[in-house]
């Protein structure tokens, strides 16, 4: 019978781009040639959701990596140059972040358990959540409206378990930087040379390896592999991890920050729409030359309005709507009021909370010195917030007066208008003091335009000055500063001369506006964010460069996504592994390259190359004689790692030539890795140059291998964990999914005959879907076409089909 039993099948509208497996569940994630990312079920191959390009995110998926835990789904867009991190589960983007270069390779890992780090740690993160209160959620309307792309609630959610994952991004021009938790960027490695195409950080944190591919005008693109020496990362692992923590925290405090001012810039602009909306008609309309502001003076000193004023107050505005207005202006006022009290501030606190943390980390300089962490910089964030604090309760002063006068003013003009309509007016409003009616007279000459003109800050007939130069993102000073002449506190400080420039004090910046005091906040951040991510990057040192082959011409159009070699990482033996072919100097071998992930220590046989030789068996169904192939030789199309000692490939049929028998099949490597003969380098040769002194050992797969019928296999992604693996056509649309420890039983097989004509049926139709693909933005006939297979394949809720682990 044959081995690997087959689950799944589909042919796809879209050439795929990129497929990985989930780290721990049933699921394949697929970026395609239209910018979509799809999740998929392994039973039946459903799909499970699909995420659709979109201009916050961009249209050219790169690259996709999951987080270990298999929750969060990271993927980097080419043309808008940015890493996205998505949630598995619900398809919400989570948070993304921009990259100087577009992202060609990621690699997400974890470290090692460590008990006693991570007990350590769960403690100091309970005392921050004893002493800071959970911050109040934005309201969903307003960010959702402004912020599509950022969910500020799962945002601070993120960080997940305490032990440190590390998200690796690798990009052209020896781009690489890491960031912990997918978040904060912890270091910014230089000195690589070439673009980046596959990246393996080692569990333990000792060492990176790189694979590069370097280009030149003359000769063919070189492939090299680099070992970066990351010995600093792994001996502060514990330092490591708590400020990355902090950081992380920072960073999105300050999000949770922004995204506060951004909900009450629009509750401002609220206040001026209802306004203007009210007052443009009587505008318009009015023949006398007259302004708006002498219009209501006028009814405030005489007590009658003139004829377009009482128009537009008893047929327009009426006194219902005036008190729906008035209702409404208040409303917004106590939005923003509600903001700064319960989001500004109380983010204020988280911030100045953390920031004295790290202070006082960066203050026991044994520890956390190496890591770049600054105290001069440090205060001068902390003092930044406390300006930045200081600043917005100097906003709800002003938000507080400018509600006097606006009630005042609502309450007088309700009156006016009553009197005009010779209703009776209640005797607790008939009344009216000198207080009442300077607030009135302050109202009108603050909050109506001089002139009819369009500013800035202001509506066409309605201004909120007051309150809106606070929110206004500009360098100038503020258009009517507070007046702090009769203030106490200020007075004494000036005329102190050791409180006049203690550095005790937060400096107050009274002309700056609100959003300028938050920049200045961010930039000085900024700076103890990027301090450690230079030190760390700088202290990254090359362990090794091996120069391994040159890509033939006849494999350019080959997606570089999928191209070997592939990194592994050992982390019961601390090895990485590199798994490469050089079809054109022998094609019927893998070279398997290892080295330790401690840059200092060797390893003996570090290089070896497997000749495939025919199966042990002589058929791939042990039931049926040996064919007259069976003595055939093959050559590697693909090959991952499966597990420490298990290699998964698909080969081809060198003999064929139809060139279209593939064959999938699992590599044990116990034996073959334990060789005797030792390789010897030559540094200044490519490793193509010098293969007939490479170890060769002979390899037979047995009956672990499947040929793949009606499908031009060419490429394949594994899971050793859930035990299952994707094969993936040359056109890039045909997959078919495997359980890989689990053979075809009979009825199954007359199934998989089937699958195979509808197979044969597809192929001949291969050519039509792609036409419709390439007219068509991805062809709304072929999308009609998989949902009519993903509607054939099941009945009822994807999402139902499968419960426990494997249910999102």
């Amino acid at each position: 019978m044959p081995a690997f039993r087959q689950v799944g099948e589909k042919q796809l509208p879209n050439p795929i781009l990129y497929m990985a497996w989930s780290p721990n569940r049933d699921l394949i994630a697929l970026a395609n040639t239209a910018g979509e990312l799809l999740l998929h079920r392994l039973a039946n191959f459903q799909r499970v959701w699909s995420l659709l390009p979109n201009e916050n995110t961009g249209k050219e998926i790169t690259s996709l990596a999951w987080r270990p835990d298999g929750k969060v789904l990271a993927f980097s867009v080419g043309d808008t140059k940015q890493v996205v991190l998505c949630d598995a589960e619900k398809a919400e983007i989570l948070h993304l972040f921009p990259v100087e270069y577009p992202a060609s390779c990621m690699h997400w890992m974890e470290v090692q358990d460590d008990s006693s780090t991570l007990s350590s740690f769960s403690e100091s993160e309970d005392e921050s959540s004893r002493f800071l209160p959970k911050l109040p959620s934005l309201p969903k309307s307003t960010t959702s409206k402004i912020f599509s792309e950022e969910k500020s609630d799962e945002v601070t959610n993120l960080l997940g378990e305490v032990r440190l994952n590390i998200l690796v991004v690798g990009g052209p021009s020896g781009f690489v930087e890491l960031y912990a938790y997918g978040l904060y960027k912890i270091a910014t490695l230089s000195g690589i040379t070439g673009t980046c195409r596959s990246l393996g950080l080692s569990s333990d944190l000792k060492s990176l390896s790189v694979i590069t591919e370097i280009r030149s005008t003359e000769d063919n693109p070189e492939i090299n592999y680099i070992q970066l020496d990351t010995g600093l990362l792994s001996s502060c692992l514990p330092e490591l991890t708590k400020m990355a923590r902090k950081f992380t925290h920072i960073s999105t405090l300050l999000q949770y920050l922004r995204l506060s001012l951004t909900c009450m810039c629009e509750a401002w602009e609220d206040i001026l729409m209802q306004m203007d909306l009210r007052l443009t008609k009587f505008v318009q309309e009015k023949n006398t030359s007259t302004q708006v502001q002498d219009e209501f003076l006028e009814l405030l000193l005489w007590g009658h309005a003139s004829p377009e004023l009482q128009a537009l107050l008893m047929n327009q505005l009426t006194v219902k709507g005036l008190k729906m207005l008035g209702q409404s202006i208040d409303s917004s006022y106590s939005s923003i009021q509600k903001l700064v009290i319960s989001h500004l501030q109380s983010g204020s606190e988280a911030l100045l909370y953390h920031l004295s943390e790290v202070k006082g980390m960066a203050l026991w300089k044994q520890k956390f010195q190496p890591l770049g962490l600054d105290p001069a910089a440090i205060e001068d964030a902390i003092v930044a917030v406390g300006s930045f604090t200081l600043k917005a309760s100097e906003l709800l002063q002003v938000i507080d007066k400018s509600m006097k006068n606006f009630k005042a003013f609502f309450r007088w003009l309700y009156v006016a208008m009553l009197r005009m309509s010779e209703d009776h007016v209640p005797p607790e409003l008939n009344k009216m003091t000198q207080k009442d009616l300077a607030f009135v007279a302050d109202f009108l000459s603050e909050h109506f335009s001089a002139n009819e003109e369009l500013f800035d800050l202001k509506g066409k007939y309605f201004n909120v000055e007051r309150v809106g130069q606070y929110l206004k993102d500009e360098d100038e000073d503020l258009v009517s500063p507070p007046n702090m002449e009769g203030n106490q506190w200020v007075t004494f400080v000036k005329q102190s001369s050791h409180l006049k420039d203690s550095p005790l004090l937060f400096p107050t910046y009274p002309q700056k506006s609100l959003h300028f005091v938050k920049r200045m906040m961010e930039g000085s951040i900024d700076l103890c964010l990027q301090k450690p991510a230079e030190v760390i990057g700088h202290s990254v040192k090359q362990a090794v460069c091996l120069q391994l082959y040159t890509v033939p011409e006849s494999s350019e159009n080959t997606p570089r996504l999928f191209e070997l070699p592939s990194l592994w990482n050992d982390k019961k033996a601390a090895m990485h592994y590199v798994v490469f072919c050089m079809p054109e100097i022998s094609p019927s071998k893998i070279y398997i390259l290892r080295r330790a992930t401690d840059p200092n220590r060797s390893v003996p046989n570090g290089l070896v190359a497997l000749h495939l030789n025919t199966p042990l068996n002589s058929s791939i169904d042990d039931e049926t004689p040996a064919p007259a192939s069976a003595d055939s030789s093959y050559s590697c199309l693909d090959a991952r790692f499966y597990d420490e000692e298990t290699l998964t490939v698909v080969l081809r049929n060198l003999d064929d030539d139809d060139n279209k028998m593939r064959v999938l099949a699992q590599l044990h490597l116990n034996s073959v890795l334990s060789w005797d003969e030792e390789f010897i380098w030559d540094l200044t040769l490519r490793l193509e140059q010098q293969t007939e002194r490479i170890p060769v050992q002979g390899l037979a797969w047995g009956n672990q291998s499947r040929e793949m019928d009606n499908i031009k296999a060419q490429f394949v992604a594994v899971n050793g964990v859930r035990k299952v693996a994707c094969v993936l056509s040359a056109n890039l649309r045909h997959v078919r999914v495997f359980e890989m420890d689990a053979e075809e039983e009979e009825e199954e097989e007359e199934r998989a005959d089937e699958s195979q004509e509808m197979s044969s049926d597809q192929d001949r139709l291969e050519d039509t879907m792609t036409n419709q693909s390439d007219t068509g933005e991805g062809g709304d006939g072929a999308r009609g076409a998989e949902d009519a297979q993903v509607a054939g394949q099941g009945s009822g809720d994807v999402l139902d089909e499968t419960a426990g682990s494997d249910t999102l």
